[in-house]
């Protein structure tokens, strides 16, 4: 179809008339007339009542409106991007990561992103499953290992270890075990072994059922196994990083831990340069750094 005949098409839809179309393309009249009866022919159907007040779509004219309108849609948040790219923040980022590490890690630290760029609108998308970002799924991607997709820009934040944690008020009422073998006198709270998680943290609950501890809560994400330990239900089996920003939390059992788990941030090569992305980028990088001096002097 061609686009100069749709783009006329669509602005006459959008004005109703011929004239004020004609005004809008810098157009006359005639002109425009002449392209929608030609794109009429093309489609061998009629795409607007004509009457004295003014058009009105035909029901094929409709179904060809809403496709153009979205069409135009896609084109401005184009123009917007490539306007981002070269400018100012703003518009839309979608961002996908594991919903334990968006919820517990990113989210609180998201008003230091939103003071520097008020008017950015993130997307936040925590799922366990693994968007596929070449496909534009999303556009920047947070995970728990190394992305194997093709064409994508990638940065390693950290590593992080997958350890076992109480409250303080749990340890006091139930004791605090020493070695993995006094785990079979408390409750464990942890994701599934068949779940979707990082591979290091699914061994390490096999290796301490392996030891004796069968009391056992499962939750389908590490935001769960937080809220139960924060309430005093058991062990949990959670990531490092939680200990800095829930000093409520006491580790137990030191040598009872995952092997390191590499965190990394990526994006799609085509949007590289994208001041949006750059931003984000940046933000989470200054975020890890902070984040690695404070575990240094603590």
């Amino acid at each position: 179809m061609d686009w100069d005949k749709l783009r006329i098409f669509h602005a006459v839809a959008d004005q109703g008339s011929l004239t004020h179309a004609g005004d809008v393309l810098h157009l006359s009249q005639s002109a425009v007339s002449r392209q929608i009866r030609a794109l009429e022919e093309s489609l061998n159907t009629t795409l607007f009542h004509r009457h004295a007040r003014g058009l009105i779509l035909t029901e094929q004219g409709e179904l060809l409106f809403d496709a153009s309108t979205a069409m135009m849609k896609r084109l401005e948040a184009a123009t917007a991007r490539i306007r981002d790219s070269e400018e100012e923040v703003f518009g839309d980022l979608r961002v996908t990561t594991t919903i334990g590490f968006g919820s517990i890690w990113l989210a609180p630290r998201l008003p230091k992103l939103y003071q520097s760029y008020p008017d950015l609108r993130l997307d936040l998308m925590l799922e366990e499953r693994v968007l596929d970002l070449p496909m534009r799924e999303a556009d920047v991607a947070i995970r728990m290992k190394e992305p194997s997709q093709a064409d994508l820009v990638r940065k390693r934040l950290m590593d992080i270890r997958m350890q076992l944690f109480a409250s303080k008020e749990y340890l006091k009422r139930a004791g605090t075990p020493r070695r993995v073998e006094d785990l079979s006198d408390h409750r464990l709270i942890c994701q599934n072994v068949g779940a979707t998680q990082v591979s290091a943290g699914a061994q390490l609950v096999r290796e301490l059922m392996a030891a004796g501890a069968t009391r056992m809560l499962t939750v389908n994400n590490y935001f769960g196994v937080l809220q139960g330990v924060l309430s005093d239900l058991g062990i949990g089996v959670l990531p490092d990083y939680l200990q800095q920003d829930f000093p409520q939390l006491v580790q137990v059992v030191p040598k009872a831990e995952s092997n390191e788990v590499p965190v990394f941030l990526a994006f799609p090569e085509e949007l590289r340069g994208s001041r949006r992305v750059e931003a984000f980028r940046d933000f989470v990088v200054d975020e890890v750094v902070a984040y690695r001096r404070s575990r240094q002097a603590a």
